[in-house]
């Protein structure tokens, strides 16, 4: 993979299928270096779903923030059962959290966009870290339309955070076209989307969409429209 052309592969890759690119970075990296990272949303259900048709034994993760609706730990057993695998679970050091949530208080993310990035960076960064130092590439549900602060997403990046590949098959799906696969091969997904949820985080960050706000108007509803990023996915992904 390391001798691949990402530019190349964006090129290549922007009119073939989501499971095509799925293929490739299986084949490329192999079922240990590569690993799709899963919020229980609709974009990582799809994935879920395809990746373990590609190979069973595909590595999936979820980081545990501790403040996740029931909804979301409903669906992830949900998806265990249906797909008859296991997700590896991340969660925060408790040493960090303990601390944290000592200092502040359990609700200071409010506070600041300091605060809750802080927030942001015990709960998923750090677990998010440790994960991605036992692979050579992470896939993900980014799509563009998502919101301001994804619109430059391509297929392929170059993660220069974590020194790795970071692929996002559906980078250029629709919102219409994720249901449609969801409705097509009975996808289960978290019933909070069908009471006006159209991104799902962590409980208290996250609430319905209004009309006329964009599929992550409902995270961190707070804040400026050009801030809403957890860390996880930060500046620092290059296309080539």
């Amino acid at each position: 993979m390391n001798n691949l052309n990402v530019e190349e592969l964006n090129s290549e890759y922007r009119n073939k299928t989501a499971e095509d690119t799925l293929r490739l970075i299986i084949s490329s990296l192999g079922t240990e270096k590569a690993i799709l990272a899963s919020s229980m949303s609709i974009e990582d259900q799809v994935l879920t779903d395809m990746l373990l048709k590609v190979d069973q034994k595909s590595r999936i993760f979820f980081i545990d923030t501790g403040r996740h609706f029931q909804k979301t730990y409903d669906l992830m057993e949900e998806t265990m059962k249906r797909y008859e695998f296991n997700y590896e679970v991340y969660a925060p050091e408790s040493g960090e959290l303990e601390a944290m949530v000592s200092k502040y208080g359990p609700n200071f993310f409010y506070d600041s966009v300091e605060f809750r990035k802080k927030c942001c960076e015990i709960r998923k960064v750090n677990p998010l870290k440790r994960v991605l130092s036992t692979v050579d590439g992470w896939i993900c549900g980014l799509r563009r339309d998502q919101s301001l602060t994804r619109q430059e997403v391509e297929i392929f990046e170059w993660d220069n955070n974590h020194s790795i590949y970071k692929i996002n098959p559906i980078a250029f799906w629709s919102e219409e076209k994720v249901w449609e696969y969801i409705k097509k091969f009975n996808v289960p997904y978290s019933n909070l989307y069908n009471n006006g949820f159209r991104s799902v985080g962590c409980q208290p960050c996250t609430r319905a969409v209004r009309p006329g706000e964009d599929v992550r108007g409902g995270r961190w509803w707070w804040e400026d429209p050009d801030k809403k990023e957890c860390g996880l996915h930060s500046p620092g992904h290059t296309p080539a």
